[in-house]
């Protein structure tokens, strides 16, 4: 069975990010794929430093989240744009994941997994200049990218008041990025078999 991990590039409460990655890890389990969802905040890391990594070594909570990475066959990603980029929640998350340590293969991490892409915002673009260079960022790591994406805009409108997504056109766009993330992983896992 081909496993995705699902994570946010957002802590916040209440994060419209991490409610439309729930809805499109639904859509992947719907296909058949095992998925993992995780909250970044679980896995608190300092900000990446090479001085502190040759003294102390990759922190236990990124070698953890390194860890899943590696278990998994792809990912769904959501991410909040700031300044037109990812946060650097995110960012640091990944570099972190990027280390090598003894026994490690180069980006073993993220070399040869598909990932599906999205962001959220209440603004009217949705965080779509982020999916731009997220993808970059990502196929320059070794991932494949799906290349359908979503971003929803104005998803304040688009929830209920628990903050989870209940427009039918949204659930049904974004169970398909899931889905199609899910097809794309199973297809790429055969051919590597």
């Amino acid at each position: 069975m081909t496993k995705l991990l699902a994570f946010a590039g957002s802590t916040r409460n209440g994060s419209f990010n991490q409610a439309i990655l729930t809805v499109a890890a639904e859509g992947a389990r719907e296909s058949g794929s095992k998925v993992t969802v995780v909250n970044l905040a679980d896995y608190p890391m300092p900000l990446f430093n090479e001085d502190e990594e040759k003294v102390s070594g990759v922190p236990e909570n990124a070698r953890a989240f390194k860890q899943l990475l590696t278990e998994h066959d792809g990912f769904l990603i959501a991410s909040p744009e700031y300044n037109s980029s990812y946060p650097a929640l995110l960012k640091n998350a990944i570099d972190w994941a990027t280390r090598m340590e003894e026994g490690d293969k180069p980006m073993q991490a993220f070399k040869g997994k598909t990932a599906g892409i999205m962001a959220a915002s209440a603004g009217g673009l949705g965080g779509m200049r982020v999916l731009v260079v997220l993808r970059m960022l990502l196929a320059n790591i070794g991932v494949t990218v799906l290349p359908a994406q979503l971003a929803v805009a104005k998803v304040n409108t688009l929830m209920d008041n628990n903050g989870v997504v209940t427009d039918e056109k949204t659930i049904k766009q974004l169970k398909n990025l899931g889905k199609q993330t899910a097809e794309l992983t199973m297809k790429m896992t055969a051919q590597v078999l």
